[in-house]
């Protein structure tokens, strides 16, 4: 039974970027609820610790705070002590298509608010990152598989390249409820249901501190580009934003619409 409506809402939040990412999230978490309504709210946390993971105790304050599936990237097997979250969590994803011994699972399906059941899907890009598989040779099995369990999937792909992220989103148009993009940390302003019923978006954003360079404090960067040396990154601190879209979609699984929202943390 689902809700009344007919229609689903899922809330997306963009890469969660340090520590004043995810304390920005939890703080406006329930002001996004009141104003959106969701039925099931998506994260993807690769980045919540200092830009590199998602440590066992941000993973717990975020589904304690009610976020119903945390999604991964090219980062997200970084911090050790999330290994045994991944393995014994299911709503705690890694990218699907890592190394099959890689701990934990890239695919879930849950039961969320108003009786709707929803898969999401989770896969890092082949261009200019390491995965094991290529994202088009994994996803068919994967929404066949999802398929036999409910109408409303979901996809987020962690890629670099927007041209693998659109073609990705072409070959699923019809199949799947939403294709969303992350990794990129900058909110693109392509955000529309494409004409088979599937929304897409290139990138939700970043949900952190956006006066450095894509998270990370700007002079850090911007001596790299000059020096070529490198050194340890640090977060910024400043003009914190939280970003994402909002998702609807009918009984047919297919969505009716996506919108993208950035709003200031205090």
């Amino acid at each position: 039974m689902s809700d009344a409506s007919g229609l689903l809402r899922v809330l997306f939040v963009g890469d969660v970027f340090g520590s004043v990412g995810l304390s920005a999230l939890l703080a406006k978490l329930p002001q996004l609820r009141e104003a959106h309504q969701p039925h099931m709210v998506v994260v993807n946390a690769e980045n919540a610790a200092s830009g590199s993971g998602t440590s066992a105790r941000q993973a717990k304050a975020l589904l304690d705070a009610g976020v119903d599936v945390l999604t991964g990237g090219n980062h997200t097997l970084r911090q050790t002590d999330l290994f045994p979250v991944l393995e014994s969590n299911a709503r705690v994803l890694r990218p699907d298509n890592l190394a099959p011994t890689a701990p934990g699972r890239g695919t879930v399906t849950v039961d969320v608010a108003g009786g709707f059941r929803v898969a999401v899907i989770n896969l890092v890009g082949s261009i200019f990152m390491d995965c094991a598989h290529s994202p088009f040779a994994v996803i068919d099995a994967l929404v066949e598989r999802a398929r036999r369990e409910t109408r409303w999937i979901l996809v987020d792909i962690h890629a670099e390249a927007t041209s693998e992220k659109v073609a990705l989103s072409r070959h699923l148009d019809g199949k799947v409820t939403a294709v969303v993009g992350t990794h990129t940390h900058v909110q693109t302003a392509d955000a529309r249901v494409l004409s088979g019923g599937t929304a897409y978006m290139t990138d939700l954003g970043m949900t952190g501190p956006h006066d450095g360079v894509i998270g990370v404090r700007s002079e850090i960067i911007v001596r790299r580009f000059l020096t070529g040396t490198s050194g340890r990154f640090e977060p910024a601190e400043g003009e914190v934003l939280v970003q994402g879209a909002l998702l609807e979609a009918g009984g047919d699984g297919l969505a009716r619409s996506i919108t993208a929202f950035s709003i200031a943390a205090e």
